[in-house]
């Protein structure tokens, strides 16, 4: 993988171990030669993980809705600045720049670009994987809330194990690397892709 995308919070949270390990991400992405793609905040979570890649001089790659830009202090150091009319926009070039999607803790806007993103290699419209990063449990009940799915039938076990979980940055990259994406549905027509 050459280039993942982050989705986190642009709220700091109150846990300073997530703090540290969205800085120790960017860090890790670096080091790794990962081009870091994500929302180009300066503020948060992703101005953490931007700073652990800025300071072991990675590269950079931020997307931005034109609206957000007065709401949310834009990093200035970013290799990349892209600037987008709206919210899809931003999650459909951040996917184009990316070859994964690693999701570590964040809030409403973090969970709406871990569920469409999940639901588009659900429909096949894309094989890239799909990481989360449960530092400290955050996740704990999301992944129950998925595995209550899967017992539901609303879920389907083989989709739900598309998305690889770790607690350990260097683990969930190494799942992601050796990822082996679903094949595609049957009932998909690639003609409209």
């Amino acid at each position: 993988m050459k280039s993942i995308s982050v989705f986190c919070g642009s709220s700091e949270g109150n846990d300073s171990k997530i703090i540290s390990e969205a800085y120790a991400l960017g860090k890790t992405l670096a080091q790794s030669d990962i081009t870091l793609v994500y929302g180009a905040a300066k503020i948060g979570i992703m101005g953490t993980v931007a700073q652990g890649t800025l300071d072991a001089n990675g590269k950079i790659i931020g997307v931005i809705p034109h609206f957000l830009k007065t709401k949310e202090i834009v990093h200035t150091e970013l290799a990349e600045l892209i600037v987008t009319d709206n919210m899809h926009d931003r999650k459909v070039i951040m996917y184009d720049k990316s070859d994964g999607f690693i999701i570590i803790p964040g809030g409403f806007g973090t969970m709406d670009e871990f569920f469409e993103i999940t639901t588009w290699g659900q429909l096949g419209l894309h094989t890239k994987p799909i990481g989360i990063l449960n530092v400290n449990g955050y996740y704990d009940a999301l992944i129950a809330q998925c595995k209550m799915m899967v017992a539901r039938g609303f879920l389907k076990q083989e989709n739900l194990d598309a998305v690889v979980v770790d607690t350990t940055i260097v683990g969930l990259l190494k799942k992601m690397k050796n990822y082996v994406p679903l094949p595609a549905p049957k009932w998909l027509n690639k003609e409209r892709l």
